[in-house]
């Protein structure tokens, strides 16, 4: 059970000791006293009639004997969430945020090149992070594709505006070890991509559509390039793009067609997803919300007028699959209809998710921005945080480690949801294989099941895509409950709810890690596994490192190779920034080379020494040679006793 902030064990172990190891709805009546009263001291900062009101419907949901662990988690569910501000501001405003496999945020300022990085404290706090500066993009992009690559790079692509032109092509990675941003070329025969929409596969290549033509296209990871994907029924301007765990991509048209697409990866086509009862686009803008796998299998969809949808994938992958409809907004306090118009949702590690949504009237853009919880069936109005007063499509939403969830708004200012959650062990990762022992700067592997979470977690649509579906790698501290992420990188899939096979990912443990006794953990979705026991011991370097290729290699790097500066975040190259820094870089790197040259020129002297000291120095006798010494010792000895003796008896005669 893992509830935020806080270890329930001891509530249920109270209501044990009282009541017996489970919960009796025929025992209602006689626990409730006892039972209201706990809850209200363990809440001291809700209100008691929210708690009691909590409670009542946990009455009402469990008609049957449960544990009451299960109890306690079914009425932490029916408590609302709150929101928190970050302590530190990130000084500029926020946008598009996406999670790196190292367990810190990457965070845009809105339309602009620069990027900040958010690292949550030593106890892996999120609220008390701190922020520093990462390399800045070589294009300003606002509305664009995006994701978190397998080999742990990130991925952008395109901008709706940007000082490259309206709709750009242009296309960069991101690659977090070394703080750089690198051009790639876009798909070939693109001369746009604009804010289409994008989704990473299972195998992990991306596959991105195209806002003004039924065009797809493929990026491979591995080969660094792209191929064309098969052409598709409509368009994908606008469109939310949801992975399936059959390996299917589902959207709906934001058209008035009402129809839906799918993308069976198994066999490269795009084909027909069905049809919607009602439509759930706003024609006028072309606009629609959110699209969420839920942890139940199906897709949840929200729509930019009033109405919502649900998808059921069929047995056989290329089948349409059916739709149903799902609540509608209920309308704000000023009577407005409420809806999603081009706004972010993200799955709870509860199951629900936390829908953002807004006054709409079939044409215009409002405001503000308003939270809702959808819990399978209905929508709930949540509270807003105080960065929620603009128009809901600048909002967007990141799913942490911890199960909380950022919500930044183009402001200096970014909110943090919080709520109560006791994740069922179908949804966790389940560790079946890892490394007992680790040590500072080495690789691993680590294995098991349900190791990427059971959804992509993270919707937006056309704008903005933030994919939280991969494995972290987690180890805290026993002693001290320090927590520290590890680098995951090449994931054997990229896949959802992908059931009873086993994964893997590998992961490189940070120079500065304590050590000692810890446990280990994989996180998905905010979910994490059990932990597992796990040594952590002292950094090993192992030689020879510098040998002499390896040495000779690095002086020609350094000789010959493009100049570099040691930035917070790792090198830094130079030449983009001009002459200003080229003379005194160049006489560093001269000095470096030559103190590597002093070095071995030391060596060979000292190498030298050691050798005439070790040619001086003489044998150790041999053991058969000290024996005969001996011997011939012993015998000498004897002669000259006799020799005494003979001499003694002649003078006594």
């Amino acid at each position: 059970m893992e509830p935020q902030s806080k270890n329930w064990s001891s509530v249920s172990g109270k209501m044990e000791e009282r009541y017996g190891l489970n919960y009796d709805p025929k025992n209602r009546k006689e626990v409730h006293q006892s039972l209201s009263q706990l809850l209200v001291r363990e809440l001291p900062n809700i209100e008691k009639n929210t708690v009691l009101h909590a409670l009542d419907d946990t009455y009402k949901q469990v008609k049957v004997t449960i544990d009451w662990s299960r109890f306690i988690c079914i009425f932490l569910s029916r408590l609302p969430g709150w929101w928190t501000k970050l302590n530190n501001a990130p000084g500029f405003g926020a946008s598009t945020m996406l999670l790196l496999t190292d367990g810190t945020v990457m965070c845009q300022e809105e339309g602009g090149v620069k990027w900040k990085k958010l690292t949550p404290d030593a106890f892996g706090s999120y609220v008390n992070g701190t922020w520093t500066d990462l390399a800045p993009m070589h294009n300003t992009r606002r509305y664009y594709a995006s994701a978190v690559l397998k080999n742990g790079k990130v991925i952008v692509s395109g901008g709706e505006y940007s000082d490259a032109g309206g709709w750009t092509n242009k296309t960069e990675l991101y690659n977090p070890p070394t703080d750089t941003w690198t051009v790639i070329t876009p798909p070939s025969g693109w001369s746009n991509v604009g804010d289409s929409p994008c989704a990473v596969l299972p195998d992990g290549r991306m596959i991105l559509g195209s806002y003004n033509s039924t065009k797809t296209a493929i990026y491979d990871p591995v080969t660094n390039s792209w191929t064309a994907g098969p052409n598709k029924g409509a368009s994908s301007s606008e469109e939310s793009w949801v992975l399936l765990p059959d390996e299917t991509v589902i959207t709906v048209r934001c058209n008035n067609s009402r129809k839906a697409d799918k993308y069976v990866a198994a066999t490269n086509t795009w084909v027909d997803g069905g049809t919607l009862p009602t439509g759930i686009v706003e024609i006028s803008s072309s606009e629609i919300g959110a699209g969420i796998l839920l942890n139940d299998g199906r897709a949840f969809f929200a729509g930019a007028n009033n109405h919502t949808a649900l998808y059921t994938a069929p047995a056989i992958a290329s089948d349409p699959g059916t739709w149903t409809m799902g609540p509608d907004f209920p309308n704000d306090s000023s009577g407005r209809m409420v809806g999603c118009k081009d706004t972010p949702s993200c799955l709870m590690t509860n199951g629900k998710v936390l829908v953002s949504a807004g006054p709409v009237d079939g044409s215009h853009w409002l405001t503000p921005t308003y939270f809702y919880e959808f819990n399978g069936s209905s929508l709930t109005r949540v509270g807003d945080p105080g960065n929620a007063t603009n128009v809901p499509y600048i909002g967007r939403m990141l799913l942490l480690p911890t199960g909380q969830i950022l919500f930044a708004a183009q402001t200096n200012e970014i909110y943090v949801y919080n709520y109560f959650s006791c994740p069922s062990s179908s949804w966790r990762p389940h560790i079946t294989s890892y490394p007992h022992m680790v040590r500072p700067f080495h690789t691993y592997t680590i294995y098991g099941t349900n190791l990427n979470g059971l959804s992509q977690a993270v919707g937006y649509g056309d704008d903005a895509a933030a994919a939280t579906n991969y494995p972290l790698v987690k180890i805290r501290h026993l002693a001290s409950g320090k927590i520290r992420y590890c680098k995951t990188f090449d994931h054997s899939s990229m896949g959802v709810a992908t059931g009873s096979a086993i994964n893997y990912t590998h992961f490189l443990v940070p120079w500065d890690i304590e050590e000692g006794p810890s446990e280990i953990y994989v996180v998905a979705n905010g979910i994490s596994s059990q932990p597992c026991p796990v040594s952590v011991e002292p950094w090993i370097l192992h030689w020879p490192l510098f040998d002499e290729a390896i040495v000779a290699r690095l002086i020609g790097s350094l000789a010959d190779g493009p100049l570099w500066v040691l930035g917070p975040n790792g090198p830094i190259p130079v030449d983009p920034w001009g002459p200003k820094y080229l003379k005194e870089t160049k006489a560093a790197v001269d000095e470096i080379i030559h103190g590597i040259k002093s070095l071995q020129r030391l060596g060979k002297e000292v190498n030298a020494d050691r050798k005439k000291i070790a040619n001086a120095t003489p044998l150790a006798p041999d053991e058969d040679a000290e024996e005969g010494e001996e011997e011939e010792e012993e015998n000498g000895k004897a002669a000259m006793k006799m020799v005494k003796k003979k001499t003694t008896a002649a003078t006594m005669n």
